[in-house]
C-alpha cells in the first residue's frame, strides 16, 4: 500500500466530513487507506462517519488523548509505505497526495515533507514552512521582528522567509495540520512524543528527523486549505501556550533559556495590556450579496430561502470561474462553491486567486447538507445546514 492518511478528530464533525470527502477523491487513483481517529468526541462525528463512510477504518477513543498519542494509535494500524498526518479541518485537492508522493520518491534522503497551506480566506500560513525555533527565533518571532526585517537572515528564520511561499526547499520545522513521511520513519521516531499535549509536538517530531540526519521539506506545488480556528488569536493564552510549547521543546532538546523565560514573560504582560484596551473584536458586516458557482438553478432558489437574500447563480461551465472575480471587487460577496460541479482543487484555487478582504467564501461538499467556510483565521469556522 502506497498511502495512509491518518486524521485525527475532536469535536469538528462537519469539517471532518468535508476533510474525508476531499481525501477520497484524493486517493482515487491510489492505493491508500484513510484512519480516522476520534478522540472521544461530543458531537455526533463517530456517527456522521459510520453513516457517510461506512469503508473508512474508524478508530474510536474513549478518552481524549491529545494530539501525539491520538495519532501514533492511528499509524499503529496504518499498512501505507507512506503516512500523512492531516488535521480534519482541512481540504487536499484531488491531486496533492499524487504530487507530493512523486516529489517523495525522488528523495534520497527523506525525512518529513510540507505543503503550502492556505486559510479559508485564501491568505498563505506562513507556518507551512519554519525554522528551528532557538530562543533568539523565537524571540524574533514574538515581537514581530521576521516582519521588519523580512530579508535579514538574523530575524527571518522562523518562518524560513529565505523561501517563497511559491518554492520548493528545504526547510527545518513542518506543521501538524499536513505532514507525510515514510512510516518507518514515524516509528524510526517513535511517533509524536506523548509527554506533549499539544502545540510541540510538530516542531519536536520535525528536529528529531533532522537529528537522524534527515532531509525536511517544504513542497510549493500544491496548496492544503486550512480552516485555522481560533488557536490563532494572538492574545495572552496564546503567549501562554507558546510558552509551554517552546519550554518543552527546549527542556528536551537545548538548556534552559533564562533569555527565554524573561522574553516570553515580558510577552504575556504586553499581549495582556494590548487586550485590555482593544476590548472586543468589531463584527464583521455580513455579505451584501451571494453568488453560487454552479449550474443548479434549484440550489440557487433553495439558499435564497435559506438566506434570506438573493443568490446569484453564476454557470462555471459558461465563464472562466478564476478571472470572473473583477466584476465582484469592491463589494461584500460572499461565493458560494458547489462542489458537485466545482471540484475540490478548483475551490482552492478560486480561494486562494481571488483572496480579497471583502470576499468570503462558502463551499457546499458534494452530497452534504450544510455550506462550510471561514471568513477569518481567527474564527472557527461558520456551517449553515441548507437541507
Amino acid at each position: 500500500m502506497q498511502l495512509s492518511v491518518i486524521i485525527l478528530n475532536y469535536n469538528v464533525r462537519y469539517f471532518l466530513e468535508q476533510c474525508v470527502l476531499s481525501v477520497q477523491n484524493a486517493i482515487s487513483t491510489l492505493d491508500a487507506e484513510i484512519i480516522v481517529i476520534d478522540n472521544n468526541s461530543s458531537d455526533d462525528s463517530c456517527l456522521m462517519m459510520k453513516e457517510r463512510f461506512p469503508t473508512v477504518k474508524l478508530i474510536e477513543n474513549k478518552e481524549n488523548f491529545g494530539f501525539p498519542k491520538g495519532n501514533n494509535i492511528g499509524v499503529a494500524q496504518a499498512q501505507g509505505k507512506y503516512v500523512c498526518i492531516l488535521n480534519p479541518d482541512t481540504i487536499v485537492a484531488e491531486d496533492s497526495f499524487v504530487k507530493i508522493l512523486a516529489f517523495a520518491e525522488e528523495q534520497t534522503n527523506l525525512g518529513i515533507v510540507g505543503c503550502k497551506l492556505i486559510d479559508g480566506t485564501g491568505n498563505f500560513l506562513p507556518e507551512s514552512k519554519r525554522g528551528i525555533p532557538t530562543p533568539w527565533v523565537a524571540f524574533t518571532k514574538i515581537f514581530g521582528l521576521y516582519k521588519v526585517f523580512p530579508q535579514w537572515r538574523l530575524f527571518n528564520q522562523y518562518y524560513a522567509q529565505h523561501i517563497s511561499e511559491n518554492e520548493t526547499g528545504k526547510v527545518a520545522i513542518l506543521v501538524g495540520a499536513f505532514m507525510l513521511m515514510k512510516r518507518d520513519l514515524y516509528l524510526d521516531l517513535k511517533g509524536f512524543d506523548e509527554a506533549c499535549f499539544m502545540y510541540a509536538d510538530d516542531i519536536d517530531l520535525s528536529y528529531r528527523a533532522l537529528l537522524k540526519e534527515k532531509e525536511n521539506y517544504y513542497f510549493h506545488d500544491t496548496a492544503v486549505l486550512h480552516y485555522k480556528g481560533e488557536s490563532t488569536v494572538k492574545d495572552e493564552k496564546y503567549m501562554k501556550r507558546f510558552q509551554e510549547a517552546m519550554t518543552f521543546f527546549y527542556q528536551k532538546h537545548f538548556k534552559k533559556s533564562l533569555f527565554f523565560s524573561v522574553f516570553i514573560k515580558m510577552g504575556i504582560l504586553f499581549f495582556s495590556f494590548v487586550k485590555m484596551f482593544q476590548g472586543k473584536s468589531k463584527v464583521k458586516p455580513g455579505p451584501e450579496s451571494y453568488v453560487l458557482y454552479s449550474s443548479d438553478i434549484n440550489l440557487s432558489e433553495n439558499l435564497s430561502v435559506i438566506l434570506k437574500n438573493k443568490v446569484d447563480i453564476f454557470d462555471f461551465k459558461k465563464e472562466k470561474m478564476v478571472n470572473s472575480w473583477q466584476v465582484l471587487k469592491g463589494k461584500r460577496v460572499e461565493i458560494i462553491l458547489d462542489n458537485q460541479h466545482v471540484s475540490f482543487r478548483n475551490c482552492i484555487k478560486i480561494i486562494e486567486t481571488i483572496k480579497d478582504k471583502r470576499i468570503t467564501f462558502k463551499i457546499f461538499p458534494k452530497n452534504a447538507n450544510f455550506i462550510i467556510g471561514s471568513n477569518s483565521r481567527n474564527e472557527r469556522g461558520q456551517i449553515i445546514k441548507i437541507k
